[in-house]
């Protein structure tokens, strides 16, 4: 089996630059809005705590003093996860995408993606399906919508930014 590094390469690009957007939008977003951006500390505590055998991100977790580390495992977590859900774009209409860049395409499966926080992370960190134990939830679920609609964004934006680049 042969290795496409440039496809690759393309597709771990992509994949930063929506993952990129999404942040630059939480900084704007908590600097104009007051509204918190994600803790990465806390989402690698959890990753580490899956290794041993810890599904959940228990009170006692959230409450310990943060390692050094955890802050950027977390963002590595964060552009991986970014990486690997361009990859899975990829995977599902194929490399085609990259080459013409649909905006419609892009932001349907950036919105589609919002499962991942709503069944996955969230309950993890003890907010439940959907962020339901949130105070607001929402609030909070409209905040992902948000988030993962950019992140679709993003990998229309990426796409293009990649035709511009390889048209030099």
């Amino acid at each position: 089996m042969e290795i496409h590094w440039s496809l690759i390469w393309q597709v771990t690009f992509v994949g930063s630059v929506a993952t990129a957007l999404i942040d630059v939008a939480a900084w704007a977003r908590g600097r104009w809005m007051g509204v918190p951006g994600p803790n990465w500390g806390l989402v690698a505590r959890w990753v580490l705590g899956l290794f041993q055998g810890r599904l959940m991100l228990g009170a006692g977790g959230k409450k310990m003093p943060p390692r050094g580390f955890e802050t950027a495992l977390g963002w590595m977590f964060h552009y991986a996860v970014g990486g690997a859900l361009a990859f899975g774009l990829c995977g599902i209409v194929g490399a085609g995408w990259l080459q013409a860049p649909a905006l419609g395409l892009s932001l349907g499966y950036g919105v589609l993606t919002v499962v991942l926080p709503f069944c996955l992370l969230q309950p993890a960190m003890g907010l439940g399906f959907a962020a339901r134990k949130t105070a607001f939830p929402w609030r909070a679920r409209l905040n992902s919508l948000i988030t993962h609609g950019l992140f679709g964004f993003g990998l229309f934006l990426g796409s293009a930014l990649l035709q511009v680049i390889s048209a030099r």
